[in-house]
């Protein structure tokens, strides 16, 4: 009888619920050792999304919270340092509040959702009503935060100011306050444009609750940018930042690849430790070598069912990559250049802007608008540094496939829609395709590539170049409405790349692509009409009742094809 295994936490970050629950859980408990020793009043750590953050402050609030139960850390490597557990753990009240549901399509909206975020928090609180260590004026202002009583904004950027005082009296200790996801609301404010109201309300309730509060332990908040001190954090002395550049923390946030190595093996599933590591590891934080802890536990848990599971993109749905775009879109042909670079493997040098506004990305100046931009892909985990900074200068990379594959899915977005925007090449193109056109089809595909983003002849391997062009040509042709177009569609004995039907013209195309290493096109082409024929990848259109089918055998190399063409009537 197989062995009853610890169920994975997907999508938990209760921290509490991991442990009593039966959920796996990679110890990330240093975090406090490290958090306690290395001590600053002000704590902003900034890391990707989906890098563990909120259960790791989740994790801080249930340590410190007053009455905790210690079995919950029995074990773990927070319990090796006594001293600490018996200074710290149980003995402090604790705020803690996420910021990352905080926008609206205005500043009204987002200044309420504030004021119901402390409300929320205010609630777990209530017993402050009858506490014999308040007045009852504290306790009657105590109750304006229970009914969200923030019609005047002073009242509400002081409100985690009277928490921390109400809190530290009725306990007569000090208050610890914790605030993830604390640039979610400037990054909605400054997307529907109310961006200097939300920074002046962050900033003045983070400057009451922070700075020389008397009532504060200390405070963690965490984000995914580091905003400039001069917007949000303007005169704090208490302050400081741990990025994913430093070395400080870059273990306790995401996977490191002992503990992806040890989930694998827990649920016999080390098999697939290289595909893994080569879809969901490459982030460089302080130096330390990281898996999105999200991309792992999610696909363990396809593999643990099915050992065989494909490698599936869970990273890309948790933000917009609206980032991606702009910079893809508002390239000039020096940083199209620089991202054939990327997405052929190879790295790009940048200087970087460690501190950023982001009134900063609508700077008119394009190369300090680009810096911007190339600074904002890195914190946000779409490029890692490769190397240790020099002078500011950054050895930058796509970390590993999955954020190769958002890379090249919206290159492809992007390029379709350019393409098709020349409405009459677009048709002529199209119509070269549909009639056996095969010398048309050649030269309009080698003009349309010479105006996008190639893949160069490097060390990628050649798979994933047969991907990129494979999903370009697909991509453009499946913008022709009246046309069935398949891809890896069964046909005959194997699968082929690109499977077209018109209908109406009883007419259809098989499209074999594949990559000419140096430049071996007539070769290359010739492989790919034999695999059509050797496969009979036109059976699928016969049983259809296609009577004109037109095969073709694409060769790709850099910014060109060559094109092989066989009639099928």
């Amino acid at each position: 009888m197989e062995p009853e295994r610890k169920k994975l936490p997907i999508g938990i970050e209760m921290f509490r619920k991991i442990r009593t629950a039966g959920f796996y859980y990679v110890d990330k408990t240093g975090f406090i050792k490290d958090l306690l020793t290395s001590w600053a009043e002000v704590n902003l750590i900034t890391r990707p999304r989906r890098f563990g953050k909120t259960l790791n402050m989740d994790m801080l609030r249930t340590f410190f919270e007053p009455d905790t139960d210690p079995i919950l850390f029995q074990g773990l490597k927070i319990s090796e340092y006594s001293d600490l557990c018996n200074a710290y753990m149980g003995k402090y009240p604790v705020i803690s509040i996420s910021l990352k549901d905080v926008e609206g399509c205005n500043f009204e909206q987002a200044r309420d959702m504030l004021g119901a975020v402390i409300n929320e928090e205010a609630m777990n609180f209530q017993m402050l009503m009858d506490s014999p260590r308040l007045t009852e004026y504290e306790k009657k202002q105590f109750e304006r935060l229970l009914l969200e009583d923030f019609e005047k904004t002073s009242f509400l950027t002081g409100s985690l100011k009277l928490l921390l005082s109400l809190l530290s009296k009725h306990y007569g200790k000090q208050v610890i306050l914790l605030i993830d996801e604390y640039d979610v609301p400037l990054d909605k404010a400054y997307q529907n444009n109310y961006y200097s109201q939300m920074v002046s309300l962050v900033r003045s309730l983070f400057s009451q609750a922070l700075k020389t509060n008397r009532h504060l332990q200390f405070a963690v908040i965490t984000g995914c940018l580091r905003i400039a001190k001069e917007s949000i954090f303007t005169g704090f002395n208490n302050f400081k930042v741990r990025t994913i550049s430093d070395t400080d923390y870059a273990e306790h946030f995401g996977f490191t690849d002992n503990e992806a190595r040890s989930l694998l093996a827990y649920y016999e599933i080390e098999d697939s430790y290289d595909t893994i590591k080569e879809w969901y590891n490459g982030y460089h934080f302080g130096g330390t070598n990281i898996y999105c802890p999200r991309d792992v536990l999610n696909q363990c848990d396809k593999l643990r069912v099915a050992k065989d599971a494909p490698m599936e993109a869970y990273w890309e749905n948790s933000s917009s990559n609206a980032i991606v775009k702009d910079i893809i879109v508002n390239s000039t042909a020096t940083t199209r250049n620089q991202i054939e670079t990327l997405i052929s493997g190879e790295s790009i040098e940048k200087k970087l802007i460690p501190e950023l506004t982001y009134t900063d990305l609508d700077n008119e100046d394009q190369e300090t608008r680009q810096t911007y931009l190339w600074s904002i892909l890195f914190a946000t985990g779409y490029l890692t540094d490769v190397r240790k900074p020099e002078n500011r200068l950054h050895q930058l990379t796509i970390p590993n496939r999955e954020i190769l594959g958002i890379y090249t899915d919206k290159i492809r977005s992007w390029f379709q829609s350019k393409i098709t925007s020349n409405t009459a090449r677009w048709n002529h193109f199209c119509n070269a395709v549909k009639t056996g056109n095969a010398a048309d089809f050649q030269t309009l595909f080698n003009e349309i590539m010479s105006e996008s983003i190639s893949i160069r002849d490097t060390f990628v391997k050649k798979e994933l170049k047969e991907n990129f062009y494979h999903g370009m040509l697909l991509g453009l042709l499946q913008t022709v409405s009246d046309w069935i177009v398949k891809s890896n569609l069964e046909s005959g004995i194997g699968f082929t790349d690109i499977l077209i039907e018109i209908p109406a013209e009883k007419t259809g195309c098989i499209i074999e692509i594949k990559y000419a290493e140096n430049g071996a096109y007539d070769d290359v082409c010739s492989q790919a009409m034999r695999q059509i024929e050797d496969h009979n990848y036109t059976s699928l259109l016969m049983q259809h009742d296609m009577k004109v089918i037109h095969t073709y055998g694409i060769a790709c190399y850099k910014k060109s094809c060559r094109i092989a063409y066989r009639r099928n009537a």
